[in-house]
């Protein structure tokens, strides 16, 4: 415990964190405009000149006011997840950039125990920014359901279990950008690469699945499990999408990935020069 206030202080004692805060802010209300715009589609495609008969059916289960809840409640997800990487990045590269790393050691020797302290920390920190969006969420969420005229459907266990992976999710992202975060130890570096893995990862392999699920059939679609950032969203619907993956096994994918993430930067930090 005494490592992980240690590493809070020094989380709280930068400016980091609450500029990310801050940036979080207003991309969660434009992630918001946009799911509201997307829900009302989702409704009432006829508003928007969609015939009935031309939808899929992944649009139509899409459309179940579970799904469309669920989607509402862990609004915010995709960038959110992404600023919580960059935290748990900043936890290890901030040691290196700033070259406090060596005093860190010395006055802790079992470098093991160090890095643990930074996991616990970055996972605490992220669960704290779920915490707030999740607030958020359920404050403006059942006025929006209301305007959509589905009801605030939180009688329904699915939308708590899609908040709570949504909360997995996000601890599971803090500890990934500690494990990243000591694989790349340039600060700009690991920060700009994340970046461009996340985004690839979503958009690039997204289109790229969709494009070879239209070719070879959707079994396809289950590699999008091999993507994090396509794994970390598929936990949060409300109920299983035809043609995807089940909820269950993204959180698996995820859980598997923040454990090697973990695994693999305390045996590097530990046999890693550090001077």
């Amino acid at each position: 415990m005494r490592l992980v206030r240690s590493e809070l202080l020094k989380i709280r004692t930068t400016h980091t964190w609450w500029i990310f805060a801050l940036i979080a802010l207003p991309l969660w209300g434009i992630t918001l405009f946009f799911n509201y715009i997307s829900s009302q589609f989702l409704v009432d495609p006829a508003s928007v000149g969609a015939p009935e008969a031309a939808q899929s059916e992944e649009l139509r289960v899409a459309a179940d006011p579970l799904n469309i809840a669920s989607n509402l409640y862990t609004n915010g997800q995709f960038l959110g997840v992404m600023i919580v990487m960059l935290l748990g990045i900043i936890v290890v590269t901030n040691e290196f950039f700033h070259q406090t790393a060596t005093t860190t050691f010395l006055t802790t020797p079992h470098r093991t125990a160090v890095v643990l302290g930074k996991l616990v920390a970055a996972a605490l920190l992220g669960l704290l920014f779920w915490i707030v969006t999740a607030a958020l969420n359920l404050a403006v969420t059942p006025l929006i359901l209301s305007d959509l005229g589905l009801g605030n459907q939180l009688d329904q266990g699915a939308v708590w279990q899609a908040i709570a992976l949504n909360g997995l999710a996000y601890l599971l992202w803090a500890v990934f950008g500690v494990g990243f975060g000591v694989l790349i130890r340039s600060q700009i570096g690991a920060t700009v690469t994340g970046i461009l893995l996340y985004l690839a990862g979503y958009i690039g392999a997204g289109l790229f699945l969709a494009q070879l699920a239209q070719r070879f059939g959707d079994w396809i679609n289950n590699l999008q499990l091999l993507v994090p950032s396509l794994a970390s969203q598929l936990m949060t619907t409300g109920t299983d999408l035809p043609g995807n993956p089940p909820r269950w096994a993204g959180a698996v994918v995820m859980v598997g990935y923040a454990v090697v993430a973990g695994t693999i930067g305390t045996l590097i930090m530990r046999r890693r020069d550090i001077s």
